[in-house]
């Protein structure tokens, strides 16, 4: 017990808290691309196997996302979120599950969780046309999730896109909340 409570210690004091969704133990083999759990790389010395593993400061074990989720998206990194945060045409929007956001955000940040998006484009500038959105009048959409193995912002891009919103409206900042906290950046907690 006196080990595992030093364990938890020592995790909290070296990478901040970070509350895992499913408890994965340091170490555990962890998908790189899909389900694959290794790449080969061929090196001058021959070939390399990349693994990944969890480590104590990983927030999830997801796959890799696509740093381009759909044809037409933007990447974007923290310099130009913090530019979107002051803009008004457009909207950062943390598009986890609840009970993540509420752990921390990003400030200025509203909260659409990937599951509720098409439902709620009203929010984000479309407008409603019969069983179809019209979304010519859409507002620029800085979508993030948890970092760079979280689906639920690919999930919810993907899902605007068929609806009708269009992907050139859309940036992606696929660091998410874990290179947001990994560079020292404030979040605020309870908030829905």
């Amino acid at each position: 017990m006196k080990s595992l409570v030093s364990l938890v210690l020592g995790l909290v004091v070296g990478c901040g808290a970070y509350a895992q969704a499913a408890f994965v133990p340091v170490g555990t083999p962890l998908n790189i691309i899909g389900d694959q759990k290794e790449f080969t790389v061929k090196t001058k010395n021959g070939p390399l196997v990349i693994t990944r593993k969890m480590t104590a400061c990983a927030k999830n074990g997801g796959s890799l996302q696509e740093v381009v989720p759909v044809a037409g998206v933007h990447p974007v990194g923290e310099i130009e979120i913090l530019h979107a945060l002051n803009d008004p045409e457009a909207l950062v929007v943390d598009m986890r599950d609840s009970n993540d956001r509420v752990k921390g955000t990003i400030p200025g940040s509203i909260g659409i969780p990937y599951t509720e998006v098409v439902a709620r484009m009203g929010e984000l500038g479309c407008s409603k046309a019969g069983d179809k959105w019209n979304c010519d009048k859409a507002k620029k959409v800085y979508a993030f999730c948890n970092g760079p193995v979280c689906p639920q912002s690919p999930i919810a891009i993907k899902a605007m896109t068929r609806e009708g919103f269009p992907a050139e409206r859309i940036y992606y900042y696929r660091g998410g909340m874990l290179d947001w906290d990994a560079l020292g950046f404030p979040s605020i907690k309870d908030e829905f």
